[in-house]
């Protein structure tokens, strides 16, 4: 077991609210965490067919049973579970906790939403951060990290990324999306997801996939949201703050991990990357994902963005932090060069700010004029 920076989020709120959902893409370490967090709590799986069907056919009962605090596992099995939950969470006699982990947003969100308005605290829960790994375990080099990716497992058991990943894809795919999109066809699919590879860190063209796929707009959009609801991929959008510029509206797309953008684009080794034509969308794809898990790891909802205007200027991530953007550039270059933080500059002087940051693929973090110039392995 990592230890999880969010670990202190969840335990303090375990103290204030009855039930705590955790979500996050298979494998991302929710159940070991649960258990860690609740070690004296009854722990049931939804994915146990035993279970759920005692579940489903007589709620009532398991309800009245309960003797303990609970962790229910994959809640997405049974989404009418938590109608269940709001009545016997509002009895007075209840004193017990409730701990659930899902891994499709799509599925619960709706049921959450109508039926636990006001009970749970939501947390997501990514693969870890780099800074989650004991020094030792950590990848040396950049082209390491992107390439091993950090799902727990395979840290925990020092598997080679790419053949867990290919299992993971499809164990995903057979136990997730064909269940809820019911494809009869997984070699589109297939074909699919790797077009999408090919695209991480560009604007998002619906269209374009389409056309070479084969299939519909609507089913593209389709796709991409159960993607989005199983924690696989995610779009960043465009901030809309209209500095009297025209601004791109369209999203780009990254992946949680990029161990799995490695093995969809047939990345089979570490040093694939350093002539790779992706590489430096691939380190983009990383940090970012990296700055998304530490605003999760605070409880907090994402607030970042990207900025690109019609004439060519584009900021790759923009924090909003309602009064002013934090704006970061990230390049994936071992050497620092101040002309990498030209847009940078260029956006702060219509907002009337100096500050902001350069992520790089070096190692040496620094200060330059009022910038923080910061190694990847210091995201």
């Amino acid at each position: 077991m990592y230890k999880r920076i969010i670990t202190q989020e969840i335990t303090e709120a375990v103290k204030k609210y009855k039930i705590i959902t955790l979500l996050g893409p298979r494998q991302s370490g929710k159940t070991t965490l649960s258990k860690m967090i609740g070690p004296d709590f009854e722990y049931f799986n939804l994915e146990d067919l035993s279970f759920r069907s005692r579940l489903i056919e007589d709620p009532k009962s398991f309800f009245e049973s309960i003797k303990s605090n609970v962790i229910i596992d994959e809640v997405q099995q049974w989404p009418d579970l938590f109608s269940y939950l709001q009545v016997y969470s509002d009895r007075d006699d209840n004193h017990y906790k409730f701990i659930l982990t899902g891994s499709n947003s799509l599925q619960l969100s709706d049921h959450i939403s109508q039926s636990l308005a006001g009970r749970t605290r939501i947390f997501h829960i990514l693969p870890l951060s780099i800074n989650e790994l004991p020094e030792e375990k950590r990848p040396n080099t950049i082209d390491k990290a992107i390439y091993q990716g950090l799902y727990p497992r395979i840290y925990n058991q020092d598997l080679n990324p790419s053949e867990w990943i290919s299992g993971y894809l499809q164990t995903y795919i057979q136990k997730d999306v064909r269940q809820i999109l019911n494809i009869e066809n997984l070699m589109l699919f297939d074909k699919f997801l790797r077009l999408l590879a090919g695209r991480v860190g560009q604007l998002v063209n619906y269209t374009s996939l389409a056309g070479e796929v084969g299939v519909s707009v609507g089913t593209i959009k389709s796709w991409i949201s159960v993607l989005e609801a199983s924690f696989i991929v995610f779009q960043l959008w465009p901030h809309h703050k209209n500095f009297n510029k025209r601004i791109t509206k369209a999203p780009k797309i990254y992946f949680y991990d990029s161990a799995i953008v490695c093995h969809l684009l047939r990345i089979m080794e570490p040093y694939h990357l350093e002539s790779h034509p992706l590489r430096g969308q691939l380190f983009e794809n990383w940090v970012i994902t990296e700055k998304i898990k530490k605003q999760f790891n605070e409880g907090k909802s994402s607030s970042y963005y990207f900025w690109r205007d019609q004439h060519g200027h584009e900021v790759d991530l923009v924090d909003d932090r309602g009064t002013y953007l934090y704006l970061s550039e990230i390049k994936s270059s071992a050497t620092f060069i101040s002309s990498f933080l030209k847009n940078v500059e260029w956006l702060n002087s219509l907002q009337g700010r100096t500050d902001g940051e350069l992520i790089y693929g070096g190692r040496e973090s620094f200060k330059f004029k009022d910038y923080q110039l910061k190694s990847w392995l210091d995201t």
